[in-house]
C-alpha cells in the first residue's frame, strides 16, 4: 500500500499531470491481489483523489469462459450511465463512445480490471488520457508491457496468526482458541503456507468447528495426502467479494493454462527434495540443459507459480526456486492421479538422486583430499566445495531419506556416506542423524552388510557427538560386527576406532585404549598410515582420560608425525591441540601454549572455526596455569568469536562468562 498510494495521488495544482501510470498487483491465486486493490481504492477515495469513483470490473481471466475486452466494455458503459437505446450498436462504436466519456470525464477516475489473464483482456480497455489511473490485478507478471508491478508475497507468520485470530475474534469476541493454542495457531498458520486465501478458509472451518480446538484441525491437515483437499471439503463460505472460498480449483486453473513444457516442469518440482532447489539440480530432475530449464522456470516464475529465491549459492545462476507449499502439494496429487505422470516423476527423482550422488562425491572428495591422490572434478578447493554443498543441503538431505524406497535405496545410501564428513563438518548433527538412520534401514533391507555397516558408523559418530554415548556404543558395535563378517579390515579398524571414542565419552577410559589400540594394530597391519594417525589420535585421548599422561604424549606426537608425512594439515592442527592438553597437563605449560599456537594457525588456514574455538579455549586455559590473565580473557574472547562462526552458541556463551571473571 505504500508503494502504491503514491503514485494514485493527483499532481499538485498547477504541476504537469503525470503520465499515464497502470499498476499491475500481481501474485499467486489466493494471495490477496483484488483485496489489496480494493482497499487502495476505498483508502483514495476517501482523500478525495478520485472524484470520479471507481469502475471495477472482474475479468474472470482464469475461469473457463473469461471475460473478453468485447463484453467488459459493456460493463463499463453501463456503469457509466450508457445503456438502452443509447448504447451503440456496433462494438467499434461502443469502444469509442467509452474513451470518448472517460477523455470529456472532469472528475479523475481509478479504472480496477480485476483478475486479468492476458494483456488482451485489458489492452482495448485502457483510457485515452492520462488524467485517470489504471488499476490490474493478475497471476501473471504483464512483463511485456510498460506497468509499474507491485509483486505480492505470502504473509509473515505473525500476521498469519494475526489473520485468523482477528476472523476469529469478529464473529465471537469470546472465542479465546488462538490465546490458548499459540503453538497450534502459528502451525496452522504454516500448513497454509501463510496464504491468505487458505488461512481465510480455515478461520471459517474454525468458526464452523467453535466447539473444537486448533489442534484438531492442525492434525486433520497434517494427517491429509492433499491439504488442499481438507481445506477445500471444509470451506462453505464466501469471501467478501462473493466468491468462494475454495482453494484447489484456483490451483487448478493456474495449472491448466500451462504450456504443456511448463505443466511438466511444475509436476516433476512438486517431487524435488527440499523446499529450494538450484537450477542445475532443476535441470537435472527435468532432463534438460541450463538453459531450457532456467527459460522455463523464468516462465513460471512470471506466473507465480515458482518463486525465485535470491542470493542462493550452489546455483550456477544465483538464484534458487521455490514452490509455495500448497502448490507443492497439489502437484504432488496431480502426480499421483496419473499412471503416466508417476512413472515420469520416478524417471525425474532418479536424475536428480545420480545428480546429487555425483557431485556430493565430488565434493567429499574435495574435503578428504590430500597431497598425492587424484584430484576430485568440479571443486577447485575447500570453499568451493563447501559451498556447493551448504546451497543444496536441504535438496540433499531430503533426497538422502529417499533411501527408504526400494528403487532408490542404494543410490540413496551412498548419498548419506558423501554427506558424513560435510555434516559433521558443519555440526548438523540431526542431519545426520537423520540421513544415517534412513541409510541404515535401507541397507539392512536390501541385505547390505557393507553399506549397512557404514551407516552405522555415521549414525553412531552422529549420536556420540550429540551426548547420546549408549546409542553411539551400540551403533559402533554393529559397525564393527558388520565389517567383521564380510572380511573390511579398514571398516572393522573404523569401527574400532569410533567405539573407543564413545566408551571415552561412557567414562570406561581402559576399555577405550583398548578399542583404540586394536584399531592402531589393524591399520598397521594393513599398511594404512593415514587412518593409523587417527588410531594414534584417538588413543592419545583415551590415554589421558585414564590418567596415563606421558604416554597419551608419546601417542599424540605419533599422531602428528604421520599426519604431517600424509600430507594432511588439519589432522595435524588437531594433533598438535590434543598433544597441547597433554603437554598441559604434564605441567609443561609452555610446551603447551606453543602447540597451541601452531594448531590455531592451521584451524584458521581450514576455516574451522568450531576447532579454533576449543584451541582457544586450551590456549585460555593455558595462560591462567600461567598466571597470565589478561592473556587468558583475550583467548576466551577470541574463542566466543569463533563459536559463534561456527554455529555453537552454547560454547560461545560459556566462553564470553569466563572472560568476565577474568576482569
Amino acid at each position: 500500500m505504500d508503494r502504491l498510494l503514491p503514485h494514485l495521488e493527483p499532481a499538485p495544482d498547477g504541476a504537469a499531470a503525470l503520465p499515464l501510470l497502470i499498476f499491475a498487483v500481481t501474485g499467486m491465486g489466493g494471495i490477496g491481489k483484488t483485496a489489496l486493490a480494493v482497499e487502495a481504492a476505498h483508502q483514495a477515495c476517501a482523500k478525495g483523489w478520485f472524484p470520479g469513483g471507481t469502475l471495477f470490473v472482474d475479468l474472470r481471466g482464469y475461469d473457463d469462459a473469461p471475460v473478453t475486452a468485447d463484453q467488459a466494455v459493456l460493463a463499463l458503459l453501463d456503469a457509466v450511465g450508457v445503456r438502452g437505446p443509447d448504447l451503440p450498436q456496433t462494438t467499434a462504436r461502443q469502444y469509442d463512445t467509452y474513451r470518448a466519456l472517460l477523455a470529456e470525464r472532469q472528475d479523475r477516475t481509478l479504472l480496477i480490471l480485476d483478475n486479468t489473464s492476458d494483456p488482451s483482456q485489458f489492452l482495448p480497455l485502457l483510457p485515452g488520457t492520462d488524467h485517470h489511473r489504471v488499476l490490474i490485478t493478475s497471476r501473471d507478471r504483464p512483463d511485456s508491457l510498460p506497468v509499474r508491478l507491485i509483486d505480492l508475497e505470502t504473509l509473515a507468520p505473525d500476521d498469519s496468526a494475526a489473520l485468523v485470530t482477528r476472523a476469529l475474534h469478529d464473529a465471537d469476541e469470546r472465542d479465546d482458541r488462538p490465546s490458548r493454542e499459540q503453538d497450534a495457531l502459528h502451525e496452522l498458520a504454516s500448513l497454509c503456507g501463510h496464504l491468505p486465501l487458505a488461512l481465510q478458509i480455515a478461520a471459517a472451518m474454525l468458526r464452523r468447528r467453535r466447539h473444537r480446538d486448533i489442534a484438531s484441525l492442525v492434525t486433520e491437515i497434517k494427517e491429509a495426502a492433499d491439504p488442499t483437499a481438507v481445506l477445500d471439503n471444509g470451506s462453505r463460505g464466501t469471501d467478501l467479494y462473493g466468491r468462494s472460498l475454495v482453494l484447489r480449483p484456483v490451483l487448478e486453473t493456474s495449472y491448466r493454462r500451462l504450456p504443456p513444457d511448463q505443466a511438466r516442469l511444475l509436476r516433476l518440482l512438486a517431487l524435488a527434495p527440499g523446499t529450494e532447489t538450484g537450477a542445475e539440480a532443476v535441470a537435472a530432475l527435468a532432463g534438460l540443459d541450463m538453459g531450457a530449464a532456467l527459460g522455463l522456470l523464468e516462465d513460471l516464475a512470471a506466473t507465480h507459480l515458482v518463486t525465485p529465491v535470491q542470493g542462493g549459492e550452489g546455483s550456477a545462476s544465483g538464484v534458487r526456486w521455490r514452490l509455495h507449499d500448497l502448490v507443492r502439494a497439489f502437484g504432488v496429487g496431480v502426480v499421483a492421479g496419473d499412471a503416466g505422470f508417476r512413472e515420469e516423476g520416478e524417471a525425474a527423482r532418479g536424475r536428480v538422486l545420480e545428480f546429487y550422488y555425483r557431485w556430493a562425491d565430488a565434493a567429499d572428495d574435495r574435503l578428504r583430499w590430500l597431497p598425492g591422490m587424484p584430484v576430485p572434478e568440479r571443486f577447485t578447493d575447500r570453499a568451493q566445495a563447501l559451498g556447493w554443498l551448504d546451497g543444496e543441503r536441504a535438496g540433499l538431505v531430503a533426497a538422502a531419506q529417499w533411501a527408504g524406497e526400494e528403487r532408490h535405496a542404494d543410490a540413496a545410501v551412498w548419498l548419506a556416506e558423501c554427506l558424513a564428513r560435510y555434516l559433521s563438518w558443519r555440526r548438523s548433527f540431526d542431519d545426520w542423524i537423520t540421513v544415517g538412520r534412513a541409510a541404515r534401514e535401507a541397507a539392512h533391507r536390501a541385505g547390505d552388510r557393507l553399506g549397512e555397516g557404514i551407516a552405522w558408523t555415521n549414525l553412531g559418530i552422529a549420536l556420540r557427538q550429540t551426548g547420546r554415548a549408549e546409542e553411539a556404543l551400540d551403533a559402533h558395535t554393529r559397525a564393527r560386527d558388520l565389517f567383521r563378517a564380510v572380511g573390511d579390515r579398514h571398516g572393522e579398524g573404523s569401527a574400532w576406532n569410533n567405539l573407543g571414542l564413545a566408551l571415552q565419552e561412557a567414562g570406561r577410559a581402559e576399555e577405550a585404549v583398548d578399542a583404540h589400540t586394536h584399531a592402531r594394530d589393524l591399520y598397521q597391519v594393513a599398511g594404512d598410515r593415514h587412518r593409523e594417525a587417527d588410531a594414534w589420535t584417538n588413543l592419545g585421548l583415551a590415554l589421558q582420560k585414564a590418567g596415563r599422561a606421558e604416554e597419551a604424549i608419546d601417542a599424540h606426537t605419533h599422531a602428528r608425525d604421520l599426519f604431517q608425512a600424509a600430507g594432511d594439515r588439519h589432522g595435524e592442527g588437531a594433533a598438535w591441540t590434543n598433544l597441547g592438553i597433554a603437554l598441559r597437563e604434564a605441567g609443561r605449560v609452555e610446551e603447551a601454549v606453543e602447540a597451541y599456537d601452531k594448531a590455531l594457525e592451521i584451524f584458521r588456514e581450514f576455516e574451522d572455526w568450531y576447532g579454533a574455538g576449543q584451541t582457544l579455549h586450551n590456549l585460555a586455559f593455558a595462560h591462567e596455569v600461567a598466571h597470565r590473565p589478561s592473556d587468558a580473557r583475550a583467548c576466551w574472547l577470541q574463542a566466543a568469536e569463533a563459536f559463534t562462526r561456527a554455529n555453537a552458541p552454547t560454547e560461545a556463551t560459556q566462553a564470553r562468562i569466563w572472560a568476565e571473571e577474568q576482569e
